[in-house]
């Protein structure tokens, strides 16, 4: 792979991550969940949240783990 399409595919990381956190601060209503884990995630009472949450934590954990390989 070529050096520019490497950066490119960082970039794109990193906005799927930066995406990824805002949606989850959004969710849980505070950044906590960035300490917390899946137990900011459990304390969600309404499931479209909670689901929502999830989602976007596999998302996020996703884009860290390209990127740790890319790095």
């Amino acid at each position: 792979m070529a050096i520019a399409q490497i950066k490119n595919l960082q970039r794109r990381l990193g906005l799927l991550e930066e995406e990824a956190a805002d949606e989850l601060t959004r969710a849980c209503g505070h950044e906590l969940w960035q300490t917390l884990g899946f137990d900011a995630f459990d304390a969600l009472e309404d499931p479209d949240r909670r689901a929502r949450a999830n989602y976007y934590y596999g998302q996020l954990q996703t884009a860290r783990e390209l990127k740790a390989v890319l790095a």
